[in-house]
């Protein structure tokens, strides 16, 4: 007796079939639907791209609410500016709003990525409890802040009540410190997201790596600064760049709380864009956004790049 054996036929010999009628190296057009991109790129062109290239083109004019026509001026915008003295002013003061949002976000994110590193159900619930402010109104933060650190406001009553006496501090009347109080609150609000992406960066980590530490006698403090923090070094460059392009551009927390105030120390540069604005002087006020775009392009992004060299080195 004999036995017949069909050959093996192979899944792609199977399927051959149905690609009969498909051209090789040819796709259709519904494989790359490509004109679902365009509402995004129209929203895209009408509210940034037109609005980017138009800024640099009225900074240069005499554009006014006191005119009908609006002419080329050249230089003229910038050099009254200088003059004045205001916009270097406010310049100062942005970076160094900027310089104290991105160290007191960066250090209460890692701290709190740090303390609820174990994934407990207790951990979870504090992670959505400071990630809560992230996803809230700036205006409604600084409001809220605002009302609370009044001299009759809910922190020095509370402080009354722990401490003798009466506390009565006005935490945002100083020219001193107010800067540093309303860039804890922008810090406040923003800090759960850098607690996550350092969260996200402390998982990535090996166990194995932490194991082998502890193995060769590392203590709690050389494992954090000798193997977690330079493992974090991606999540530290994308955190300082974020804080820092976000508080140069800051304006509604500062602007809920304090106003500029109080003598103007806390007057960010796009507070005085909108004061210019509200004034009808939009060619000044224009000149100002294309000055502060220019300073975030001199300053953050080489900071930026240096922490890029950083995480190559490490």
């Amino acid at each position: 007796m004999t036995t017949m054996l069909e050959p093996h036929r192979a899944p792609q010999e199977e399927l051959a079939p149905s690609r009969a009628g498909a051209r090789p190296g040819r796709r259709s057009s519904s494989d790359h639907p490509l004109w679902f991109l365009l509402p995004a790129l129209a929203i895209l062109a009408v509210f940034f791209i037109a609005p980017t290239v138009f800024n640099f083109v009225y900074a240069f004019t005499d554009w006014s609410s006191f005119k009908s026509e609006i002419g080329f001026v050249g230089l003229e915008n910038f050099r009254d500016l200088a003059s004045s003295g205001t916009l270097l002013a406010d310049l100062r003061i942005t970076v160094v709003y900027a310089i104290l949002v991105a160290i007191f976000q960066n250090l209460f994110g890692l701290l709190l990525a740090l303390l609820l590193e174990r994934d407990t159900r207790v951990n979870r619930m504090a992670r959505v409890a400071f990630f809560v402010p992230v996803i809230m109104s700036a205006l409604a933060v600084g409001y809220v802040f605002q009302a609370l650190l009044e001299p009759d406001g809910g922190l020095n009553a509370m402080l009354s009540f722990l401490l003798p006496g009466q506390v009565d501090v006005a935490w945002l009347g100083s020219t001193r410190w107010t800067i540093v109080v309303v860039a804890l609150v922008h810090a406040w609000k923003w800090m759960g997201l850098s607690m996550l992406i350092y969260l996200a960066g402390l998982k990535t980590i090996s166990d194995d790596v932490l194991e082998a530490a502890r193995l060769d006698g590392a203590s709690g403090w050389q494992l954090f600064r000798q193997v977690k923090l330079p493992l974090l070094a991606p999540a530290v460059t994308f955190n300082v760049a974020t804080a820092l392009l976000g508080s140069m551009n800051g304006f509604d927390v500062v602007q809920a709380t304090t106003e500029g105030g109080p003598g103007g120390t806390t007057e960010l540069l796009n507070i005085f864009i909108f004061r210019t604005f509200g004034q009808g002087l939009f060619a000044q006020a224009t000149a100002m956004s294309l000055t502060l775009f220019l300073v975030v392009a001199l300053l953050a992004f080489p900071v930026i790049a240096g922490l890029r060299r950083r995480e190559r080195v490490l």
